[in-house]
This record gives structure tokens, sequence and C-alpha cells, in this order.
């Protein structure tokens, strides 16, 4: 009897810490999820520099990026879902630039053109707003 009580408790405990860890299992680098997209051009410990080439039609799983500026080389459109649902659509042409703050998201390129852009995220926390 002693022997299934302790056999309940580790099985609740288990469950437990799976449950609590579910919600804080981030989404995957987007080096992972498409590798024949992202390529790593350089990073230190304060910034990743990612070249990204979407093909027409080309898709990319959810990923996650902290706050980061892109860098068009070549323009197009793009499709970019957050992990909330929200669709933005964006047309870029060469030099064209974005900021995107920390999130999870997918995209999809929706033109006829390859879209060629720098992604460079930031390593280190926003600052933490000045006091008044």
């Amino acid at each position: 009897m002693r022997c299934t009580k302790l056999a309940l408790l580790m099985l609740l405990l288990a469950v437990s810490a799976v449950i609590l860890t579910a919600g804080s299992v981030p989404a995957q680098d987007p080096l992972k999820v498409a590798p024949n997209t992202y390529k790593l051009v350089t990073e230190n410990p304060r910034i990743r520099v990612l070249e990204v080439t979407l093909k027409p039609g080309e898709q990319v799983a959810t990923h996650s990026h902290p706050d980061h500026f892109g860098y068009f080389l070549s323009g197009g459109s793009l499709k970019i879902t957050n992990a909330a649902g929200k669709v933005t659509e964006m047309t870029a042409k060469a030099g064209d630039t974005s900021w995107i703050p920390a999130e999870t998201h997918s995209a999809v390129n929706t033109g006829k053109t390859e879209v060629k852009l720098l992604v460079v995220e930031l390593k280190e926390p926003a600052p933490a707003p000045a006091k008044k």
C-alpha cells in the first residue's frame, strides 16, 4: 500500500511539472525551424545577424525572435502571422527597414519575387523606462 501511495505521489509531481513548464517552452529558433531560409551571418554577445531568403510561396513555420530589425536587400510581399493570430501584410522594396519587438510568428512570401533581408536580433533586453 505504501508503494502505491509513493507511486501516485510521484505521478502527480511529474504531471504538475509538465503542466507548469508547458507554457514556458519557447518557440523554435529560426535557424532550426528553417535552415534553408535562415543563415547565420555573424553573432556576438550583443547581437545575432541572420540572412533570410524567401522564394515566392515559401513559408517559414512558427519561430521566435527577440527585438529585431530587418533590412531588405531585395523586396517583395510578405504575410507575417504572430502567435495571437494577428496577420500583418507588407510590401517592401530594397533598402526598406522594419522594426519588430520580440515575438513569435510565422511568415510566407505572398509575392512573385524572392525576398531577401538581413535580420539583426538584439540579445540585450530593452532598457527600463526612465523614471519621471
